[in-house]
């Protein structure tokens, strides 16, 4: 399953992110994990020192590899040129499954051992003051997106991306590749402004959303996000001692975190797999195709100097049953 965690500034978005990776990784599930924010912390707080953090690959310094992977045969694809970051897969493709070896994650993945288990972690790769006045953050997050595109995953397989803060990520079709979506906001008016644009985009394209209450410190914060979101707020996460030893660099055992931030993590895994039942990939498709068409008539054509509506294929729908090796696909 496929699950974003969002939220402002400061919300506590990239802490979540990996105290939800380590308790599925806890409970054994088979995890890949996406820093897609553009500060580029999750590999920290999943316990990676400074100069390991700093060594993680750049997906966005590997985008030609993964396109020419990813297009595989697909005929309607003539180069890996003419891809963009919202290109669908389709007859010939390739398509990517958590639990398998291949060339991309051998240059954009690592193993990250926890404390019970062990995950790959990628990274978009931060973004520079060499990339100032020539790119901007979303090229980089264009490696994700491609990925996610041509990702097939199952019941007890988990993608977890930490986004990039605030309302960025619609500056792309990326907010609807997920199965599932966190945004964790504080109980503060700020806090809650990004839950109010989400909301109104995840009501346009489906997209299932849950709020995860953060800093929260009594009956006064509870009442006031259950005010303002309703029934969107799934759980709060009060203050832990066991995440503060952690970012000062002295982790406990991960089995030691508290125990309601703990049954409040077992509550996000159980509505992730709720989702499961939910999925679409009918839908999915056709997001997927809308937001392709849509970038290949603003820019995509004009950049790459192809008609980029012919790279969809009509018949192809992305579906869980293309997870086997032999479904149609190059070796």
């Amino acid at each position: 399953m496929k699950i974003a965690f969002v939220g402002k500034g400061g919300s506590g978005k990239t802490t979540l992110s990996s105290l939800f990776i380590r308790h599925l990784a806890a409970n054994e599930a088979h995890v890949v994990a996406v820093d897609a924010d553009i500060n580029q912390h999750l590999g920290a707080a999943l316990g990676l020192d400074e100069n390991e953090a700093a060594a993680l690959p750049a997906m966005g310094a590997h985008l030609p590899l993964i396109k020419d992977y990813l297009r595989g045969t697909n005929p309607r694809i003539s180069s890996a040129a003419t891809m963009i970051k919202t290109t669908p897969p389709g007859e010939g493709s390739r398509l990517l499954r958590v639990r398998e070896d291949n060339p991309v994650y051998d240059a954009c993945a690592r193993t990250v051992r926890l404390d019970d288990g062990e995950i790959k972690l990628m990274a978009t790769g931060p973004f520079t003051e060499t990339d100032l006045g020539v790119a901007c953050y979303h090229s980089k997050v264009g490696a994700v997106e491609l990925c996610l595109n041509h990702l097939v995953d199952g019941q007890d397989e988990y993608v977890v991306v930490d986004m990039t803060a605030g309302s960025d990520s619609f500056a792309s079709g990326m907010f609807t590749r997920f199965d599932m979506t966190f945004l964790v906001a504080e109980p503060t008016r700020k806090g809650v402004s990004v839950y109010r644009q989400y909301k109104d985009y995840a009501r346009d394209f489906g997209v299932a959303l849950k709020v995860v209450g953060n800093k929260v410190q009594g009956e006064d914060d509870l009442d006031f996000l259950r005010s303002e979101v309703g029934d969107d707020l799934l759980v709060v996460i009060g203050q832990s001692d066991w995440v503060r030893t952690m970012e000062k660099g002295r982790p406990a055992p991960f089995e030691l975190l508290e125990a309601d931030n703990r049954m409040a993590l077992q509550a996000l895994q159980n509505t992730a797999e709720d989702s499961y039942e939910l999925r679409d990939w009918e839908r999915y498709t056709r997001q997927m195709v809308h937001f392709h068409l849509k970038n290949a008539e603003s820019w995509g054509n004009e950049k790459t100097g192809a008609d980029l509506a012919a790279q969809v294929d009509p018949a192809f729908v992305l579906h869980e049953h293309l997870s086997e090796p032999s479904a149609a696909q190059p070796a």
